[in-house]
């Protein structure tokens, strides 16, 4: 009898344990957004879309190429250092996604300057540094700003499906897009799905919840990258 009891007590104390350490993450998995039925990011533009080769300059004067991003997810977007209005608050908000993600290994960060007559690289770096005095923490390891020529960064822009322009009338003289663009190993722009079940295509980086999405969908990718090797290159 009493080793009934105590068989009964330790099965109550398991089964407390598993509600309490195992369930949860099997409903969060199942339930959260973008892990549902394992699904896999939309593929943008059409087919055999990726972003071209490029030849930049980043903060610290080293060049940077596509093939060296090739073989890691990054995000990308556009800025200008001398930027009045929406910059800081992306540039904040890229830090943040930067923060949530660091655990993960082969993730970048690109922010293309949209005015690069002005923003030399010692002038990124001046903007970077300045943001940091202000508490927000951008890691340097794996982002990089860059100028370089005005046209490859404008004629990149579109490959990005993202729009820059010079603007006398919009604050700063440019027009740029607010939006974060998710770019997986291949090259290729990628998005999640929204809850109306249309592709998202690009995330607003002034937009707080789309900032979880874009988090949340990276991580959508990154589970992609764990399938079996042949699934994948079945798809490129």
């Amino acid at each position: 009898m009493l080793a009934n009891r105590k068989h009964i007590k330790n099965l109550n104390i398991a089964i407390i344990l598993f509600l309490i350490f195992v369930l949860p993450p099997i409903v969060y998995f199942y339930t959260t957004r973008g892990y549902n039925n394992f699904s896999k990011l939309e593929i943008i533009g059409t087919e055999g879309h990726k972003i071209p080769a490029f030849s930049f300059v980043n903060q610290n004067n080293e060049v940077v190429i596509n093939d060296s991003l090739i073989g890691n997810i990054y995000v990308a977007n556009f800025f200008f250092t001398s930027c009045p209005s929406i910059c800081p608050v992306m540039t904040k908000n890229m830090a943040y996604v930067q923060s949530k993600l660091r655990v993960y290994p082969n993730i970048r960060f690109l922010s293309h300057t949209v005015d690069p007559l002005n923003d030399t690289p010692i002038k990124m770096l001046d903007y970077v540094n300045s943001l940091k005095s202000k508490n927000i923490n951008i890691n340097l390891a794996n982002w990089d700003f860059v100028t370089g020529d005005k046209n490859e960064l404008y004629e990149i822009a579109s490959a990005y499906f993202v729009n820059v322009s010079p603007d006398s009338l919009a604050p700063g003289g440019f027009l740029h897009s607010e939006y974060f663009v998710i770019v997986d190993k291949q090259g290729r722009v990628r998005s999640g799905i929204d809850k109306n079940n249309n592709v998202v295509g690009v995330y607003d980086g002034t937009n707080d919840a789309q900032m979880k999405d874009l988090i949340s969908d990276i991580k959508v990718l990154l589970a992609e990258y764990k399938r079996p090797t042949k699934e994948i290159e079945n798809e490129k």
